[in-house]
């Protein structure tokens, strides 16, 4: 089982799958894309409780699959090879032959999803992980069959694999951005071994993000009890079309307390189809640093509200570049679809195909414009960073960049801060007085301002003279911070305590 700690709210994110280890995986490149049962058409609401749910789980559920996988483990992992040697083992064992490391086969379980007739199956990356041997089982525990990797993409946690077989019970699959927050949905898998088993809930909302379990998070929430086994299970919704891949809870025990999370099927069959074509999933990205729009940038750069993605860097030579956007846009809109915030870009563009050409609607300076970009293929090591919100030494207690001293950017602060060729000018920031404005706001020694107030800054002298001309109690400023280009409001108002 995975776990990823959130030490200051006592809680745990959990991945929902015993692990397994070692495994060569094999490519069907090239293959024809599986052909999917398809029913994309929006629920009906009409606010009637159903009395039974029985029809659609009959319907549904010899899709859902049960998954196992095998390992080897080496109980005595850390005899080295080097103790063979006679000399080494009468130095450290006296002649005698040390413990021999002992094997032993460990098994673990998940869930899966049918999702074609001839055997295409969706699971977890994480179900099969480093697995050896994988069978798929279906609902009769009759029918096992041996499955073969196609191909995983843990920055989704989305894996699929590959039964010799045919005629089998494929799910129908659904638009995953049409459903609704208080939708009934049915989570359905094989929770700690105990067999095919249904739960209901709601879906409690929609785009969850931000929680590091991986690269990529849109997770629709539900309060279907999930649990260890449930990974890469089924989440159908009332008309029992597949919706979600079941992935993981937070939980303080390590069972169900009724937050769940789920990859929305939209995301997952583009995973799947990018896997099947090419046996890996290629992305593309704009070449631009982005960083949500709060609401002190929001009214800083006059916007109607705080959605979008606020451009704080633009890579040289990028499709962004070549598009003629710039430091300081907001991007409202990508290919026609409302950007909500930095880490919703940043899924709309990775699911772009490279070369694809788009519009995006940007503001600048208050006004709207559309620009047209082609995406490129992401170069190794991913896409830009998303940053969060994160600013010469001056009087009042008032001034929001009072305690801060800079220096110039020397050969010697490029060294010892990495700061790269690309920033040719600027102050750096070596001292922050704790409890000062700009310390609240997460200032730290080794930033480089690069403007304050859009006005660029040639060094540390060119700072101090801005600093000190200022007049109002808060300043913009654009920053360079640990490998990243963001903006950053500092206001200088003291901080009411907590009453």
């Amino acid at each position: 089982m995975k776990t990823s700690s959130f030490p200051k709210l006592s809680r745990r994110i959990l991945l929902l799958a015993l692990l397994a280890s070692p495994l060569a995986l094999t490519s069907l490149i090239g293959k024809d894309q599986p052909e999917l049962k398809i029913d994309d058409s929006p629920l009906v609401q009409d606010g009637r409780q159903a009395n039974s749910f029985a029809p659609v789980v009959k319907r549904v559920t010899p899709s859902v699959v049960n998954i196992y996988t095998a390992k080897t483990i080496r109980d005595n992992p850390g005899v080295s090879p080097l103790m063979d040697d006679e000399m080494l083992r009468q130095f450290f064992f006296g002649g005698r032959q040390p413990a021999v490391p002992q094997e032993r086969r460990e098994q673990s379980l998940g869930s899966g999803v049918i999702v074609s007739e001839d055997g295409y199956v969706l699971t977890n990356n994480h179900v099969i992980e480093n697995a050896e041997e994988i069978k798929v089982a279906l609902p009769d525990n009759v029918s096992i069959y041996d499955a073969k990797v196609v191909g995983t993409d843990p920055q989704t946690d989305i894996a699929v694999l590959k039964v010799d077989a045919g005629s089998l019970p494929a799910i129908t699959v659904a638009d995953s951005d049409m459903i609704e927050v208080g939708d009934v949905v049915l989570a359905i898998g094989n929770p700690f071994g105990l067999g095919q088993t249904v739960t209901s809930g709601i879906v409690s909302a929609k785009g969850r993000g931000g929680m590091g379990i991986i690269d990529y998070e849109d997770f629709i929430q539900t309060d279907a009890s999930i649990n260890p086994g449930n990974s890469g299970g089924a989440l159908v919704d009332a008309g029992g079309r597949l919706v979600g891949i079941n992935t993981a809870i937070l939980s303080r025990s390590g069972g169900n307390q009724g937050v769940g999370f789920a990859v929305p099927i939209n995301q997952a069959r583009f995973v799947m189809e990018r896997l099947i074509a090419d046996g890996k999933v290629t992305r593309a990205h704009l070449g631009v640093m982005i960083q949500p729009v709060t609401p002190e940038l929001a009214e800083e750069f006059k916007l109607p509200g705080n959605t979008g993605a606020l451009v704080g860097d633009v890579t040289a030579s990028s499709p962004a570049e070549r598009a003629g956007i710039k430091a300081g846009d907001v991007i409202i809109s990508f290919d026609g679809k409302k950007v909500q915030d930095s880490r919703h870009l940043r899924l709309l563009v990775a699911q772009t195909s490279p070369g694809t050409s788009v519009t995006l609607k940007i503001l600048r300076e208050g006004e709207e414009q559309d620009v047209s970009v082609e995406p490129e293929q992401q170069p190794q090591g991913g896409m830009a960073k998303t940053e969060g919100s994160g600013g010469m030494k001056r009087g009042s207690d008032n001034d929001p960049l009072a305690g801060v001293s800079v220096e110039d950017i020397d050969a010697r602060a490029r060294r010892e801060h990495d700061i790269p060729s690309q920033i040719r000018s600027g102050a750096l920031i070596v001292s922050v007085t704790p409890g000062s404005p700009a310390s609240r706001a997460a200032l730290r020694p080794g930033d480089v301002i690069l403007e304050i107030n859009r006005q660029p800054v040639s060094g540390a002298d060119d700072a101090i003279a801005r600093s000190r001309s200022l007049n109002e109690e808060r300043v913009l400023l654009r920053i360079w911070s640990q490998g990243g280009i963001r903006y950053l409001i500092i206001d200088g108002n003291p901080v009411e305590p907590a009453r």
